[in-house]
């Protein structure tokens, strides 16, 4: 808190660095000792991260100062000894959130190179500081900027500078005359424009742009050769300038959040390659536009979705065959309100809604059955128009969570900003002043549940300003104090995500569509409304993107009748590729955009998968259907469709099965049967199995190294399947046993909390992703016990117990106290993979912390946690 009369440090006469950072100088008391000055050698000083709100007098005495660190401190005003530093180098009052202003005596710094004044209250820069010409880097982010000095191209050595997070709604003129600059950051501004003479800083290796207004970008882009970060996300691009692949040094790439139709969204996330090799595309032949938009139909299984899709596809003449409704269903055609959902699972097919503009939908149809949960996620994409349905027949206003509000929260953890359009079928079935409270109901708890997640994430951003408006020290000073720890930085990211989210909120159309098959008005209007939708330029720019001729022909090739087998090898689509006028070293940019697109799979980075194209979706998801069938009678069925299977045979049939829908074990030769007729050899079955895994819905028990003995049969679990609460193990080696008594030895526990929503079939796929980092591990429900080495883990998921409190995945280890790093060694590639996951998921809040390891010893249902970043 003090340095006394300085005494002690005034005889270190011959002192060169001197560090004080991360103490409470000020505190109490004036902070520094006059003696100071007396300490004439010195070079360096840090006093960062204290309390002090002056620095003393003689301080301008320390002629040899070449550093100077006062950053995050509580001074009022540019303390005027610093003015007197003439040998100053370096100095960094960042994080002195009243500092306010800079005198005009800055110019007297004319050897600083590195000024950094990050988040400190600045309205406006001083022509003087334009006389610094030494100056090589200026950090100002965080400040109220609206514009730089007139003579702000004076700073020709400048290299480095950072604008982010001020008031600039011009891009100053004054930076292109800056020659020698290397780093250009101006993220979070209002910019709208991007001078054409921007190609003038040739010297540039990083340009930050994100999260800005900016519409399009000057041609000139493409001369900045020696670009090698550029970052754009969350603005208003909507076409890349000519010849942008020619920036093939960048590296770091971001792009996303932005209306893109040429080169289109999917095309532009794989980075700068892509883009490269989509303009040489669209050169060598004509643009072709084709409008096709993913419409997913989503809701509780008797909601009517497939009643609906084929209402609405019937209105165009496109008659289905009447024999794919569900078995035995006995319902005349004139009473369609009392038909269910279909019990199939996930559907995909064509819808062309509108045949003179060509508009097609590719319809999806979700389950509403959870058991699909694990598989129903990859179907939701950015880009999508999304239908909930809602049997307002069924509907009752208690029910609202489980019937709207649930699939809001999905689709919003899934998809940030979704296009939402709600739906209440069987509207025959209800009175009409019934069908009027209902739907108002329904309108009303969508915008209070709105209201409520905007709130909180509101109160979450406000926590995290007060935190930021701490200083460190006060952060540090108690493990109790909110953000223990957290580092300023990390503080910004959590508050630009808690921005995120709020700025992309569903949106969702209003007012619920009342729907009956019967009234074909009511068909009709809906019809027009998703076209009305669906052509709306800014609701969904990626309608109009603009595709290569050859890439679209390359679709409509693998997707003709003749290629109806369920894979292509690489060689049979580079042979489409040719008819196509693709040659095989451009096919791969082509099935990549399919793939990232949805129309088709295709892995280029997998080691077995890459050799192959998984053109034909509805078959492949005939087959993830299969593994979400929880029927043992149906299970059968496809079992026992072999005549020849005799008795013995049957019951050993019938005893997998029971295996299956408890355990979620199942031998390869019965897989084998269960996807009769889509597999035909044993190539064809192990490259299914290589999906799956890679999808995350099983995972081989009992993998070989090498061609197994005897022919023994490899086993494969999956997750989802598994019924038993605890793991079929004995206690915890040298730690907790099952019912949860206290440990012996200090843990490690990791807890991640998800306050909205926990992402279905999350557990089930995370158990697949760590399966290749443990070993001897037993699987519950909601719990695995494994070994990563030696060293035992537990991975745990908690429902919510109540409407108050979040689900939590946990990761745990433990070890004795001096060897605890061997815990965080088995732990860390878990944490990893389950970060992996969650980047599937950019509109889902969760927090993640350490528990307190003496809480869990205590057995504490409440241990302490602090925060895990």
């Amino acid at each position: 808190r003090g340095l006394g009369d300085g005494g002690a440090l005034a005889g270190l006469r011959g002192l060169r660095k001197l560090s004080l950072s991360h103490n409470e100088l000020g505190a109490e008391g004036p902070g520094l000792p006059p003696r100071l000055a007396e300490l004439g050698r010195l070079e360096e000083l840090d006093l960062s991260f204290n309390r002090l709100r002056r620095l003393p007098e003689g301080l301008g005495c320390l002629r040899h100062l070449r550093a100077l660190d006062v950053d995050h401190n509580l001074l009022p005003s540019f303390p005027a000894p610093l003015l007197e530093l003439v040998a100053l180098e370096e100095l960094d009052c960042s994080g002195n959130r009243h500092l306010g202003a800079l005198p005009e005596g800055i110019a007297a710094l004319r050897r600083l190179k590195i000024l950094w004044l990050s988040g400190t209250g600045l309205v406006a820069l001083p022509e003087s500081l334009c006389q610094l010409s030494a100056l090589e880097s200026l950090m100002l982010d965080g400040n109220r900027l609206r514009a730089l000095p007139a003579g702000f191209g004076s700073l020709q050595r400048l290299k480095m500078l950072n604008l982010s997070s001020n008031l600039l709604g011009e891009f100053p003129a004054a930076i292109l005359a800056l020659p020698s600059l290397e780093e250009l950051y101006l993220s979070r501004n209002q910019l709208t424009l991007l001078p054409p003479r921007l190609c003038q800083l040739r010297q540039l290796r990083t340009l930050w742009l994100d999260n800005n207004r900016i519409r399009y970008l000057p041609d000139s882009i493409v001369l900045l050769h020696s670009l090698e970060e550029l970052v754009l996300q969350g603005n208003q691009i909507a076409i890349l300038p000519e010849g942008f692949g020619q920036l093939s040094r960048v590296t770091l790439w971001k792009i996303k959040d932005n209306p893109l139709i040429q080169p289109p969204y999917e095309v532009c996330m794989k980075g700068i390659p892509y883009i490269a090799a989509y303009q040489q595309e669209l050169a060598h032949s004509q643009p072709a536009l084709k409008p096709r938009l993913k419409l997913v139909l989503m809701g509780l299984k008797d909601a009517g979705k497939t009643l609906l899709r084929r209402c609405l596809m019937e209105e165009d003449g496109q008659r289905e065959d009447m024999g794919s409704l569900e078995a035995g269903s006995t319902q005349p055609r004139g009473f369609p309100g009392q038909q269910q959902d279909t019990g199939r699972g996930i559907e995909v097919m064509d819808w062309t809604a509108d045949a003179e503009r060509g508009l097609t939908f590719i319809v999806y149809e979700l389950a509403g059955d959870p058991s699909y949960d694990v598989i129903q996620s990859f179907f939701l994409s950015p880009g999508a128009l999304y239908v909930l349905v809602v049997n307002l027949s069924a509907y009752i206003p208690q029910h609202f969570y489980a019937s709207v509000g649930y699939f809001l929260h999905w689709l919003g953890s899934k998809v940030p900003h979704a296009v939402v359009c709600m739906v209440g079928t069987h509207a025959d079935l209800c009175a009409e002043r019934e069908l009027e409270e209902k739907c108002l109901d329904i309108h009303h708890q969508i915008a209070q549940q709105e209201k409520r997640d905007a709130e909180g994430l509101q109160s979450l951003v406000q926590q995290v300003d007060e935190a930021l408006g701490q200083d460190f020290d006060l952060r540090c000073s108690s493990p109790h104090a909110a953000f223990y720890g957290v580092s300023d930085k990390n503080l910004r990211r959590k508050k630009a995500q808690f921005q995120y989210l709020l700025n992309h909120r569903p949106q969702i159309l209003s007012p619920v569509l009342p729907f009956s098959c019967q009234d074909r008005c009511q068909v009709r209007r809906l019809r027009d409304k998703l076209l009305s939708v669906a052509e709306h330029r800014d609701i969904f720019p990626n309608l109009h993107r603009v595709l290569p001729k050859s890439w679209q022909v390359l679709e409509e090739l693998h997707f003709q009748p003749q290629a109806q087998q369920l894979w292509l090898s690489w060689w049979d689509s580079a042979r489409l590729g040719l008819q196509a006028g693709l040659t095989e070293d451009r096919l791969q940019s082509a099935l990549s955009y399919l793939h990232e697109s949805g129309k088709l799979l295709y892995f280029e980075e997998h080691l077995t998968l890459r050799e192959y194209v998984f053109h034909n979706l509805p078959r492949l998801i005939d087959i993830l259907n299969v593994f979400c069938q929880r029927d043992a009678t149906v299970l059968l069925q496809k079992l026992l469709s072999d005549t020849h299977i005799d008795e013995l045979r049957a019951t050993q049939l019938h005893h997998y099965v029971e295996g299956f829908l408890l355990h979620g074990l199942l031998p390869a030769h019965v897989i084998r049967l269960l996807l009769k007729p889509h597999i035909q050899s044993r190539e064809d079955l192990q490259l299914i199995l290589e999906l799956l895994e890679k999808m995350g819905l099983c995972y081989c028990v009992n993998k070989p190294k090498c061609k197994p003995l005897n022919g023994a049969a490899a086993w494969y679990k999956f997750p989802c399947y598994v019924k038993n609460e605890v793991p079929h193990a004995e206690a915890w080696i040298n730690g907790a046993n099952l019912s949860g008594q206290s440990f012996v030895v200090e843990q490690l526990q990791i807890e991640y909390s998800f306050p909205f929503i926990f992402p279905p079939g999350l557990f089930a796929r995370y158990s697949v992703q760590i399966n290749s980092h443990v070993v001897q591990r037993s699987d519950g429900k909601y719990q695995i016990y494994a070994y990563r080495g030696k060293v035992p883990v537990v991975v745990s998921y908690r429902p919510a117990r109540g409407a108050l409190q979040p689900d939590t995945l946990s990761i745990a280890s433990h070890a004795s106290l001096p060897n605890i790093w061997t815990a965080w060694q088995a732990i860390t590639p878990l944490v990893e993979e389950l970060n992996v996951l969650l980047q599937e998921w950019p509109g889902l809040y969760y927090t993640v912390h350490v528990l307190c390891s003496k809480c869990l010893k205590r057995g504490s249902p409440n241990p302490h946690t602090f925060p895990g970043k």
